[in-house]
């Protein structure tokens, strides 16, 4: 139970760290603003998809990956 736990606390941890980065260096990309708009919404989407599959692991729905 706590490694799980402690599995869920460092994913989380590193994907809002990636994503915290990404919203930073962002705005220093020349680009219009629809293109800011659209990989800001491309990032929420992985990392909501990478957070839901980790949760899924920790409850046994798809095979855990061991590091």
């Amino acid at each position: 139970m706590i490694e799980a736990l402690v599995t869920l606390v460092v994913t989380l941890i590193v994907a809002g760290v990636i994503f915290w980065a990404i919203q930073q260096l962002l705005p220093l990309v020349p680009m219009p603003e629809p293109f800011h708009r659209i990989i800001y919404v491309i990032l929420v989407v992985i990392v909501v998809l990478i957070v839901v599959y980790v949760i899924l692991g920790l409850l046994g729905a798809v095979p855990r990956m061991r590091f």
